[in-house]
């Protein structure tokens, strides 16, 4: 017997000479190439004779999947005519990104659209576009970095505490924040996400578990950054414990890291390949709900953004202990996810890549620019925008034209104006890369209430 297993040797156990075949061949290669033949013969025969045992199963469920009801793959078409849909800010949007907008209420899963202010062309679904599906994920819709969101720690300290304090505050910074690709912090902590079964029972999971314990708590490139700031609280709310004033402030960005990005790279290609599309349309492929690897995405894609929130969490206990004062108050939400909604009564996946959960009564933070105030909001529950609103200012200057047309003494001599200090960070996320926030904010009026206001004093952004 050779140490490579061949569809022969799966044939010669009674496998169906289908395309059973080469999905087996297909997992047996990419999650069990290192085990013995035998001992992955012998699994294979199990599956083989009781493929209902193993549904789900980390390596054989896909397997078992094609042997009791196989993933039909064939090319989709889109349809002559959109879903419903709303733009918010039209004027204010660039042409390729209504036009993205556009396919994807095309698609055959799609149900409802909508496009927020800020928006801006992407890979997929545009930044800015919402988008809800019928039993179906988009692994593009939610975007590379998966469970990225925002997070405010509010201290009970006056913004006076500010003043003369900012060579402490910017070594707080210094010492107790991690940046792109190459930073971690020397005192790693351990997290309650690790023990997850998923980072168990997925075998693409398990692969990159130790890179996100290396991970927890650090901060992407990009326009990810860690700030202090001065808030300010527009009202008194019981709920909040803090009377309506200006408080000092930790506001974090960023998302799953390379967990993210690796699980969206691995499920993107999946829906890809299982859903063909049209050219111009290819990266909105979907996976089905009721499919092997659509289970699995929406297992994985939620383990991402709760580790997402852990890293935020750890940002911010890092950066209390170091204050040696805790937080009074949290606000925080996702802007790249999808969640399971309702949607004219029948539930939907409603995909926000780069969109604020907004239904009624719900908080969330709008950022700005680094010079820019950025909003604490609450969500009216505007069923035309899909219970979502804007997730920033949103881009007016590609990376690239910011690169050609800002210069970094421009960028700091307006920092200087604005009273701002920034450690790290480039041209491409110079404030003028940003649309007016003001403007943005007013073209969502119908979508939000404004409680407060985060105003960015030093930022922290990766080099």
């Amino acid at each position: 017997m050779g140490n490579k297993l061949s569809g022969k040797d799966l044939i010669k156990l009674g496998f169906p000479q289908n395309n059973a075949i080469n999905i087996a061949l297909g997992q047996i290669s990419r999650y069990r190439k290192r085990d013995k033949k035998e001992t992955i013969l012998q699994e294979a025969k199990q599956v083989l004779l009781f493929p209902e045992k193993y549904m789900g199963h980390g390596t054989w469920g896909k397997v078992a999947e094609g042997l009791i009801k196989p993933v039909e793959v064939r090319m989709h078409q889109l349809r002559t005519h959109r879903v419903p849909f709303e733009i918010f800010g039209e004027n204010e949007i660039d042409e390729l990104a209504k036009r993205q907008l556009y396919d994807s209420l095309k698609l055959p899963i799609a149900v409802q659209g909508a496009l927020m202010p800020d928006a801006h062309a992407g890979y997929g679904l545009p930044i800015g576009g919402v988008l809800a599906t019928d039993n179906a994920v988009i692994p593009y819709g939610v975007g590379v970095d998966i469970g990225c969101r925002m997070s405010l720690s509010i201290f009970d300290f006056p913004a006076t505490y500010l003043k003369g304090r900012g060579f402490q505050l910017r070594n707080i910074l210094k010492e107790n924040t991690a940046f792109g690709l190459y930073e971690t912090h020397k005192s790693r902590a351990d997290h309650e996400i690790f023990s997850h079964a998923a980072f168990q029972e997925i075998p693409l999971l398990k692969s990159l578990k130790d890179k996100a314990y290396k991970q927890l708590g650090s901060s992407g490139g990009g326009n990810h950054f860690v700030e202090f700031g001065i808030v300010d609280l527009y009202e008194d709310r019981s709920d909040w414990k803090l009377s309506k004033g200006s408080y000092l402030a930790v506001l974090s960005h960023s998302g799953s890291r390379g967990l993210g990005a690796n699980i969206a790279k691995h499920y993107t290609y999946l829906a890809q390949k299982q859903c063909p599309l049209p050219k111009q349309v290819q990266h909105l492929a979907w996976l089905d709900l009721d499919t092997h690897d659509g289970q699995e995405y929406w297992t994985a894609m939620n383990l991402a953004g709760d580790y997402a929130k852990a890293c935020h969490d750890d940002i911010h206990r890092r950066l209390a202990k170091a204050l040696g004062k805790r937080a009074v108050l949290t606000i925080e939400n996702h802007h790249n996810f999808a969640w399971k909604e309702f949607v004219d009564g029948k539930e939907c996946i409603v995909h926000r890549k780069g969109a604020t959960p907004a239904s009624e009564g719900v908080l969330g933070i709008i950022p700005g620019s680094m010079t820019a105030q950025g909003y604490i909001v609450e969500g009216k529950g505007n069923p035309l925008s899909l219970n979502s609103a804007s997730h920033g200012a949103g881009r007016v200057k590609s990376r690239g034209e910011c690169k050609d047309t800002i210069s970094r003494s421009e960028m700091f001599a307006d920092l200087e104006n604005k009273g701002v200090e920034l450690l790290g960070g480039s041209v491409d996320e110079a404030p003028m890369a940003y649309k007016d926030i003001q403007k943005v904010m007013r073209l969502q009026e119908e979508l939000v209430s404004v409680l407060g206001s985060f105003t960015p004093k030093i930022v922290r952004m990766a080099k």
